[in-house]
């Protein structure tokens, strides 16, 4: 039987170790991580052993009891704080109440090669964790199988990222400090064709999607919001494509292009692969 909420001091040294995951070095060495707000707690609690611990105001529980009644199943630790130990330990302006902290979730790379991909989202140094769980948002959302960010990319887990991934860390596998070269020769061995997402791209998405190539396997390349990919990484993708530009814009952030280039992959795999219908009530 599961224990019930107990109240927690803000002394307590059990706050202070969530405090520190904050900060990369200590989620690093202690492989844990903060997900926030009832959306990515949520998530967290259905996901097999991953929610250690949890963190509510009295009011949050009640709002969210049957969240809490989920971290309590999933076997989490769930503590009543006042607010002031929520927003002590909460990386947000406005905390919502709930604060779980979680297991790293990320796979070896070696996992989503064995598991033969169909859309991959490669961040080549990605360095803007709104940018990065955005772009793992997106993906999720386009049904891919897997994200890998490579070395020098931002930590999966810096509480921005998290937040804005809205809880798509917990829905596909993810491989981290993958070296860019290492996860193409990897996912062209696996028989994966890769695009390199780049505005001054050769090919356009356009003419990608009218040749009828786009219903294979496919990994996309998006680069560094700042400088994009370099030519050598440029160099070992099959082709490099540019999403094109109709109106009078100068061009498409990154997580906008990576949404862009990852629902017409599937848009071309689902034509490829027979319709696959989705509906909602």
């Amino acid at each position: 039987m599961t224990a019930a909420p107990e109240s927690i001091s803000p002394k307590s040294p059990r706050v202070s170790a969530a405090r520190r995951l904050a900060k990369r070095n200590f989620r690093g060495k202690e492989r844990l991580f903060l997900a926030e707000g009832p959306q990515a707690v949520r998530e967290a609690a259905g996901h097999e052993r991953t929610l250690v611990e949890l963190f509510a105001t009295i009011e949050a529980a009640e709002r969210y009891a049957d969240i809490v009644g989920e971290a309590r199943a999933a076997g989490a630790r769930v503590h009543l704080a006042d607010e002031d130990v929520i927003a002590d330990i909460s990386t947000t302006v406005t905390p919502q109440g709930l604060v779980g902290v979680c297991r790293f979730l990320d796979v070896p790379f070696e996992e989503i090669l064995a598991a033969r991909p169909r859309l991959v989202a490669v961040l080549a140094h990605v360095r803007d964790p709104g940018n990065a769980g955005t772009v793992l948002r997106c993906a999720d959302a386009a049904g891919a199988d897997a994200v890998i960010l490579t070395d020098g990319s931002v930590d999966l887990y810096n509480p921005k990222a998290v937040r804005a991934s809205v809880g798509s860390h917990f829905h596909l596998p993810v491989a981290v400090g993958v070296p860019v070269e290492q996860a193409v020769r990897g996912l062209k061995d696996a028989g994966v064709r890769i695009l390199a997402a780049d505005g001054a791209g050769e090919d356009d998405l356009d003419t990608e999607l009218d040749k009828g190539t786009m219903g294979t396997p496919t990994a996309w390349v998006f680069g560094n919001e700042a400088w994009g990919l370099p030519e050598e990484t440029r160099a070992l993708a099959d082709a490099v494509v540019r999403v094109p530009i109709h109106g009078r814009a100068e061009s498409l952030n990154l997580a906008t292009a990576a949404a862009v280039c990852l629902y017409a992959s599937a848009r071309a795999q689902r034509a490829a692969g027979g319709c696959r219908s989705v509906t909602s009530s």
